[in-house]
């Protein structure tokens, strides 16, 4: 087969920023607020908006809306989480730093998400009262079978926390036909995001929490302040003096008191990272179109390869690919997984294995010391994933050198 050329690098994931995201950064850095001003509270209206929740917060990482979220749902020592093993670490340690213990359950193998079924077999045999909630991930950016883990969830009263960190964009129809926006929070009790700058829109780095629960909101909202309060109706110290004391005739008192009334965090996102967001956020449907046109190219080109597979597509789903994600049996070929990405690097193309199981690790071999055997669906995956460029910036063209390009590769090394 012919030898395709390229001078140029693609790696797995880049940021799209241009003129227009510069200007608004630029006007921001010039202006009197810097850091939690008022492009703050607009770039949470208009995730709000576009996700259709009632309410958002926005913080300084996708990590932080994890950690924060934990906390405001109540997460507690000894408390036990579902979650996928398939995903960042991040996922799993946001319910150890709340003093819980994360639960892993197993894949499905055509969609890469948690397994609504496995989660089901797990509550009806184990001891149901240290299980809190389920964090399920929207891996890759296909939206998971959110509204049937919802009905699992309620039936054993179980919170949900979306982990919506690749998903921003993706929607989902639910069982009346209507399509949900990942983030709507109709059937959970809050969901994450991540701006970092491999996701759909960048803050550089940045994340989000959206919720329709009003007590939530305001516990995410102290939370990402130190547990700092400045509303008068929810004062402590002062509450009972407030409308009997000289200190109630203090018109100004807003401008200096506040009670930290909970151990909190600086999680708090500047206004420049936030003009970022809004600025992308008038892209995001160029983004999302732009990632799933490359995704069918690279369909149409390796569709044929008997050794190689994909995440399923379902009519359901709008999967907003955040990745693009290669399933190749090395079994049947001549060359490894280590070889073939070097092959690939070789050729200018960056590649990712997306992810590592969490169980996997260190820390949660010793912390947990769980076997690899109880999740073969999660160990086939780990063994054939290499995850190949998706971007809004990456060419048509360029996608087909990448895509030609493996399959000479993999055509060339069968057994």
């Amino acid at each position: 087969m012919k030898r395709l050329n390229q001078k140029k690098y693609f790696p797995y994931g880049h940021q799209w920023i241009d003129d227009s995201d510069i200007k608004e950064v630029v006007k921001v850095l010039k202006s009197d607020f810097i850091t939690q001003g008022p492009k703050v509270e607009k770039f949470e209206n208009l995730i709000s908006q576009y996700t259709r929740a009632k309410y958002c917060v926005a913080v300084s990482s996708g990590t932080a809306a994890l950690h924060l979220a934990s906390l405001a749902i109540g997460i507690k020592h000894n408390d036990e989480v579902i979650t996928s093993p398939l995903s960042f670490i991040a996922t799993s340690n946001c319910i150890i730093y709340a003093g819980g213990f994360p639960k892993f359950v197993d894949i499905n193998n055509e969609s890469f998400n948690i397994d609504p079924l496995q989660i089901k077999n797990y509550l009806e045999n184990q001891r149901k009262n240290v299980v809190k909630g389920i964090i399920p991930v929207h891996f890759a950016g296909l939206p998971c079978e959110i509204e049937i883990i919802s009905k699992i969830a309620k039936k054993y009263n179980l919170f949900i926390i979306e982990d919506a960190c690749h998903a921003f964009g993706a929607e989902w129809k639910d069982s009346s036909g209507k399509w949900q926006k990942v983030g709507s929070c109709s059937h959970s009790d809050m969901t994450v995001f991540s701006f970092h700058p491999v996701k759909h829109i960048t803050t550089g780095e940045g994340g989000a929490i959206t919720t329709n629960n009003i007590e939530l909101y305001k516990k995410l909202l102290s939370l990402r302040n130190h547990g700092i309060i400045k509303n008068p109706e929810e004062y402590i110290n002062i509450a009972s003096a407030y409308s009997k004391s000289p200190i109630s005739n203090d018109k100004f008192l807003n401008t200096w008191y506040y009670e930290m009334q909970n151990l909190g965090f600086n999680y708090r996102i500047t206004d420049f990272q936030c003009v970022l967001g809004i600025s992308q956020l008038k892209k995001i449907n160029k983004f999302i179109e732009a990632r799933q046109n490359i995704s069918k190219n690279y369909t149409k080109i390796l569709k044929n390869l008997d050794t190689l597979k994909f995440q399923k597509k379902y009519p359901q789903f709008k999967n907003a690919y955040h990745l693009f994600i290669l399933l190749i049996d090395f079994e049947k070929q001549k060359i490894s997984k280590p070889q073939f990405i070097d092959l690939l690097r070789k050729k200018g193309i960056g590649t990712q294995v997306h992810y590592i199981p969490i169980y996997r690790h260190p820390f949660y071999q010793k912390i947990l010391n769980i076997s690899p055997k109880g999740f073969p669906n999660a160990e086939n995956y780990y063994k054939q994933a290499i995850s190949i460029p998706i971007y809004a910036s990456l060419l048509l063209k360029d996608s087909d050198y990448i895509a030609k390009n493996i399959k000479i590769i993999l055509s060339e090394n069968l057994i």
